[in-house]
């Protein structure tokens, strides 16, 4: 395993190990032999271990709800990140249990600590997971301080946030569960967390090519991206479906990388005030009665829309907009806010839409490109962009820039925070307008539809034509 790891680090891959809470009943198993040693697996009214099936076979449940087994659980974590695990799966943990009837999950009667005040398992059950979650997160703290931890989970609670990010579960791979991924996807947001997604083309199903590259082009624009899916379901890696469906997915592949820094950005903002990324259209604009329902598009931050295709066959698709102007990604036609329309929506593209007003950063080969959504009317904007190492808790930069029109005259003040250096220059592209000069602190730059600007530079401004 050890040899494994390296040789995916060697590759740029990050291994992440699962991780359920049974553990296996074997007296020749150290972890099993140490947490009976300790008294740390929940017990049944007679004292004796509560026993369960899972995967390993018969396993023992420990008591998250207790400070000791906690602290136990998070030691068998530092050999793990010791031979290269950079982040850890929790799976099966509400906690389940095989069974052929009756609940999947340890008895009622179990007994959990619960800090010391002790009771059951009708108590204990909906924080197990978060309990889990929570000595999981402290372990990758302790042992490996300098990085972030890296968690993901399939149970938990209020709360659960603060230490993992949460998929969907084991959904079907049908066009229904595809559309309510959206929902679902949403509900996680408002209710806190911000790190959220499904597996490409369901879990437990054989998607076919238009249905698993329907679903890669909506989860290319959400938080959590990945394909998983349940033993014995057929392969689906994203070659296996053929022309046309390999090409498109590879350009949506292309186009994830190239909108992660607008991502990045928004991993951001979700750590400084709680917002998610993606996030219901009535977000900026709660009045809107008109919004409230709907739940087959999404924003992703305030300056994207997404309007996934969640049925099968379709090539348009009705979307509603909210206040604002917005430009269609693709061909940077504009749509009015509080409108709706009917737009193309052919395999190959899915409807996304950006707002007027935003910058959107977004990554090349040769480093940053600033994508500039020019207003229609006169008004001043705001957007961000975040940027660091990667990881850890070392520099960061955090650069605001505040768009204002006036008439055909625009004007772009940036400030920064943070001392992570900038990029050495960055490139501008203008959307909805046009220009042949940009002046960059008082310096004039020839502008042929792409214009290089210098790090230094904190005031642009430029008339249109």
């Amino acid at each position: 395993f050890e040899e494994l790891c390296e040789e995916m680090l060697a590759d740029g891959i990050q291994p992440v190990v699962i991780l359920d809470p049974g553990v296996m009943v074997d007296k020749n198993y150290e972890v099993f032999a140490s947490g009976l040693k300790e008294e740390v697996y929940c017990t049944l009214p007679d004292g004796e271990p509560v026993r369960g099936l899972v995967w390993p076979g018969w396993v023992h449940y420990p008591d998250f709800t207790r400070q000791i087994t906690r602290e136990w659980w998070g030691k068998q974590y530092q050999s793990l990140i010791g031979m290269g695990v950079k982040g850890f799966w929790h799976d099966m943990n509400e906690p389940a249990a095989f069974a052929a009837f009756g609940e999947g999950t340890m008895p009622r009667v179990a007994r959990h600590d619960l800090e010391g005040r002790e009771g059951s398992h009708i108590e204990a059950h909906n924080v197990y997971g978060l309990m889990m979650d929570q000595a999981g997160f402290d372990a990758q703290r302790k042992f490996q301080p300098e990085k972030r931890p890296w968690l993901l989970t399939r149970s938990g609670w209020a709360g659960v946030q603060r230490y993992a990010w949460k998929w969907t579960g084991d959904v079907e791979s049908t066009w229904s569960a595809l559309k309510m991924t959206i929902s679902t996807v949403l509900g996680l947001g408002i209710s806190g967390i911000s790190y959220a997604g499904s597996d490409i083309g369901g879990f437990s199903g054989n998607p076919d090519g238009e249905l698993f590259t329907r679903w890669f082009q909506m989860s290319t624009l959400m938080a959590f991206f990945r394909s998983h899916a349940a033993i014995g379901a057929e392969r689906r890696e994203p070659w296996v479906f053929g022309e046309p469906y390999t090409s498109i997915i590879r350009e949506f592949l292309l186009l994830r990388k190239k909108l992660m820094p607008y991502l990045y950005t928004l991993a951001f903002e979700a750590r400084r005030t709680g917002a998610p990324l993606a996030r219901p259209l009535f977000w900026s604009q709660p009045e809107n009665r008109a919004l409230w329902h709907v739940d087959d598009a999404y924003l992703l931050g305030n300056n994207v829309l997404v309007a996934p295709v969640v049925e099968q066959g379709a090539e348009v698709r009705s979307v509603s907009f909210p206040k604002g102007g917005w430009y269609h990604y693709w061909d940077d036609s504009y749509f009015p806010g509080d409108s709706s329309a009917t737009v193309q929506a052919p395999l190959s593209q899915i409807p996304f839409f950006i707002k007027a007003g935003s910058i959107l950063p977004t990554a090349e080969k040769d480093g940053i490109i600033l994508q500039i959504y020019l207003p229609k009317e006169d008004g001043e904007f705001v957007s961000h962009h975040y940027a660091d190492d990667g990881d850890g808790y070392g520099a960061y930069r955090v650069d605001t820039y505040h768009l204002k029109r006036t008439g055909d005259q625009v004007l772009i003040r940036r400030h920064t925070e943070g001392s992570y250096p900038p990029e050495p220059r960055m490139k501008l592209v203008l959307h909805g307008g046009s220009t042949q000069q940009i002046e960059a602190d008082g310096e004039i730059v020839p502008f042929n539809g792409e214009a290089v600007i210098l790090p230094s530079s904190e005031i642009i401004q430029f008339g249109l034509q």
